[in-house]
């Protein structure tokens, strides 16, 4: 079947717009078409508001919703991984190592005599961590036996000791970590950094999000949504074992009749696009049409794990037939390496499920935490570990910046009558690392028993304007306007941390 002319094409065969047209030379059409493909051509400038420090606001093609568009400066990285514990991972069991916890071992907490009430109740006394801390790397870093593989990395991590959050319930807390907001209906950080941004591949989404194999956590899609965003920008769900749904053609439709229908819906289309050439919602649902065809093979390819070799299976620990559930999140792992060298500018990987119950499927460890993580440690550890290394060696780290997070972190007592620690929402770490951050650094701490920020108290707002400065985007200035307010990432607030700049 012939293909039919697109309105370009039809415009271009105009007589005036051929002579026009014609003095470029195939020099000029072969440099622009090489450019594009990888992503280079000059992209519309940010559009300026009237005063110097007002919004700046992309300029957005609705018929390439995805094409790369400029940052507000030169960026330090080009693409994120966001990786998400979910259940508030206990910071004093990992990366946060307190040897004031040894000496008052089981000793109550000094809280200026006022009983200390937490989330879930009355707690008790003080408890050492549950896994020994030891010196790693060139650094020297304390580290737990918890995470050995993660630990052995402490030299390429950027660690904030003195994080806050503002809530201590973990969907209020989830959202806040996402999006900025406590409350629901904001945009997630991946939303906002691709409608900044775009991204650099052309037949996958900019923005994938890829659950636990053990399902997503407490609130679900929020964590990658778009909210009064366009739609075009919230995150795509997909793992390793599950492709994203409804995309590959039915076993009863053939190749060639399926191609016939998207050639001729592709003519209806372009025709009724000549016919109203200002239709913007109709250009984007003729590029969403074009992506997602495109995503028929390229999707299928970017899970298709089986050309990996066995030295790379290995050092993610996806072939560890004894544990099903790390092999399976380690698969994860390495689709999230193969999305970041495809260009897909963010990827938020989630490690643990909510719907398994507390603790069981996740970092939520209130009654058995020894128990419970000594489940999780190695469904995490190994497989990050892997992604890390295979992204240094691969080049990737030094334009990725990576993130691990959770929502917020635990006590540094057990709960009354439980071998667990509750929520504690006022200190707890997340690291960065790659590109842009300082390697083997320690920025702010928590109290002498890791329960407050006390130094260089940080919060997400902070985080999250630290993570659009080094995509080259002024966190103040990117905003889109919605029910008659100026909406960002960071609300009001934030500050970008300078010192752990590299």
């Amino acid at each position: 079947m012939d293909q039919p002319l697109s309105h370009a094409g039809r415009h271009l065969l105009d007589r005036r717009q051929f002579l026009q047209h014609g003095g470029t030379g195939l020099g000029g059409i072969a440099l622009a078409a090489l450019l594009a493909e990888e992503g280079r051509t000059a992209a519309p400038a940010a559009a300026s508001a009237a005063a110097a420090d007002g919004p700046i606001r992309p300029i957005i093609d609705p018929s390439a919703p995805y094409a790369p568009r400029p940052p507000h400066f030169q960026p330090k990285a080009k693409n994120v991984l966001l990786i998400f514990c979910s259940g508030a991972i206990s910071h004093v069991d990992t990366f946060d190592y307190k040897p004031e916890l040894l000496k008052r071992h089981d000793m109550p907490m000094p809280v200026d005599g006022e009983k200390l009430i937490t989330f879930q109740g009355e707690q008790g006394n003080l408890i050492k961590p549950q896994w020994e801390f030891r010196p790693r790397g060139e650094s020297g870093t304390m580290t737990s036996d918890l995470l050995p593989h993660l630990g052995e990395l402490a030299d390429e991590m950027c660690f904030i000791h003195s994080m806050t959050a503002k809530s201590n319930t973990h969907g209020p807390a989830e959202n806040q970590m996402a999006t900025g907001f406590t409350l629901d209906g904001f945009p997630s950080v991946g939303a906002w950094v691709t409608y900044a941004l775009g991204s650099e591949c052309r037949d996958l989404p900019a923005f994938v999000a890829i659950p636990d194999p053990r399902g997503v956590p407490q609130v679900g899609p929020r964590q990658w949504q778009s909210a009064f965003l366009p739609a075009v920008f919230q995150g795509t769900p997909m793992s390793a074992d599950r492709p994203i749904p409804n995309l590959a053609r039915p076993d009863t439709i053939t190749a060639d009749a399926d191609r016939a229908s998207r050639d001729f819906l592709a003519m209806l289309n372009e025709q009724h696009l000549a016919e109203h050439p200002r239709d913007s919602d109709l250009a984007a649902r003729i590029a969403a049409y074009e992506l997602a065809a495109k995503m028929q093979l390229s999707a299928a390819e970017i899970t298709d794990l089986s050309g990996e070799t066995a030295a790379t299976l290995a050092l993610y620990g996806a072939d560890d037939t004894a544990n099903t559930t790390k092999a399976r999140f380690a698969q994860n792992c390495i689709l999230a390496r193969r999305l970041i060298e495809k260009g897909v500018r963010f990827v938020q990987l989630f490690n643990g499920a909510y719907a398994m119950g507390e603790g069981v499927g996740n970092w939520d460890g209130h009654k058995t935490l020894v128990d419970q993580y000594s489940v999780h440690g190695p469904i995490l550890d190994q497989p990050v570990a892997g992604l890390l290394r295979d992204l240094k060696d691969r080049g990737l780290l030094a334009d990725t910046l990576v993130a691990f997070v959770t929502e917020f972190g635990r006590m540094p007592t057990f709960q009354k009558g439980a071998s667990g620690r509750d929520h504690n929402p006022s200190g707890f770490t997340v690291w960065l690392a790659g590109a842009g951050v300082k390697r083997a650094f320690h920025y702010g701490a928590t109290d002498e028993f890791g329960y407050k920020a006390v130094e260089n108290i940080s919060t997400i707002y902070d985080l999250h304007a630290t993570i659009l400065h080094l995509l080259g985007l002024q966190h103040t200035r990117l905003t889109y306007y919605n029910n008659g307010l100026e909406r960002r990432l960071t609300d009001v607030h934030g500050h970008v941390i300078e010192p752990i700049l590299a």
